[in-house]
């Protein structure tokens, strides 16, 4: 991995993008932290032009973005409209939506939908991806959920979005998922796991939780990563401050380590 493939989720700052000024503050801000890229999330209605040129003349890429569930499956073309005024490839699938995991009608309607849409965005050169949370990590009739959805779609229209955070936190492993996803993994959600002085289970700037990132960054650009994109759901200082706090973490310790064996 390399310093220029480390982007920020801007979810994480999404009470700073409430308006068109504040998203170029924003990225002005991200900028000087010294990201490369974003990923798009959280933020006010926004022209894609608009938002494109403040991306730019900031020199940042937009990597990826995320949209909603039902744009995503009802209108994909709304999509690659909207990648292409970015000048993006990837989304996201973000969040399973009104989706009951229980249900064998709801878990095959998702994975029938996310195809279909996914050949749309394939049709156009983009990729759609699927970013996991904790749920899809139980078992319906026996099988993961989340191994359900990559094996009945087509990996031509169904590529991954790991999220390390909520697939630990799901009871899964992150080196065996990056393993399992060789080849189908663009984008990869660094997101660290902290058990509190209470106990409790919480979100944690890159290098101050418990994940093992020396071995999952390895093995996720052994699977083909393109981008590794740093989240913080939630922040115990000023979101940028934890971005910064994550980012120099990285650039210290988790650049150009050797590509894992797999």
């Amino acid at each position: 991995m390399k310093i220029n493939q480390v982007a920020a989720q801007m979810y994480t700052c999404r009470a700073f993008l409430q308006s068109p000024a504040d998203i170029a503050k924003s990225l002005k801000k991200i900028k000087e932290i010294g990201y490369a890229a974003v990923q798009m999330s959280g933020q006010c209605q926004i022209d894609d032009h608009e938002l494109c040129k403040m991306i730019e003349g900031e020199g940042l890429i937009c990597c990826a973005t995320h949209e909603s569930p039902d744009m995503i499956l009802k209108t994909p073309e709304a999509v690659v409209e909207k990648l292409n005024n970015l000048k993006c490839k990837y989304t996201a699938y973000p969040w399973p939506q009104d989706i009951d995991f229980g249900s064998e009608d709801d878990v095959a309607g998702l994975i029938k939908g996310l195809d279909a849409a996914g050949k749309v965005l394939a049709d156009a050169g983009q990729i759609l991806t699927y970013h996991n949370h904790h749920m899809e990590c139980r078992r319906l009739n026996g099988q993961v959920i989340l191994e359900r959805i990559y094996d009945e779609t087509n990996p031509a229209y169904l590529q991954g979005e790991i999220d390390s955070y909520w697939l630990h936190y799901g009871g899964c492993e992150n080196v065996s998922w990056c393993n399992k996803l060789s080849g189908r993994l663009p984008l990869f959600h660094m997101k660290d796991y902290m058990i509190t002085d209470k106990n409790e289970i919480t979100f944690a700037e890159i290098g101050n939780g418990n994940l093992s990132f020396k071995d999952i960054i390895p093995a996720a650009e052994a699977a083909g990563c393109e981008w590794f994109i740093i989240e913080q759901d939630e922040c115990p200082v000023d979101p940028f401050e934890s971005l910064k706090i994550s980012l120099d973490y990285v650039a210290e310790n988790l650049c150009d380590l050797p590509v894992a064996m797999v």
